[in-house]
């Protein structure tokens, strides 16, 4: 495999750490009643690559999981934006 495959993997690790940190972020905020991250960002960031990383952040600090919509269509996101992300690599190689 060549080296072209190297930015898009970073742009998919890098997507998914900010939609990870955003699930932190927006829980920390909830808790102080701050102002929030909205969910229209939040799903922006799903559907540009970042759902797994959200769809961990969402279970590991127990946020949005009472939402239905979050709770099925992160981790369906997730395999489908991985699932692109894996044949754009093979159409890279």
């Amino acid at each position: 495999m060549e080296n072209n495959y190297w930015p898009v993997v970073l742009t998919y690790l890098i997507i998914n750490f900010y939609g990870y940190t955003v699930m932190y972020t927006d829980k920390q905020k909830a808790k102080k009643n701050e102002w929030r991250i909205s969910e229209r960002q939040i799903w922006v960031t799903a559907v540009l690559g970042g759902s797994l990383g959200l769809t961990i952040g969402m279970f590991k600090f127990r946020h949005k999981t009472k939402h239905l919509s979050f709770r099925v269509f992160l981790p369906v996101l997730a395999v489908l934006t991985g699932t692109g992300y894996i044949y754009l690599l093979l159409y890279l190689s």
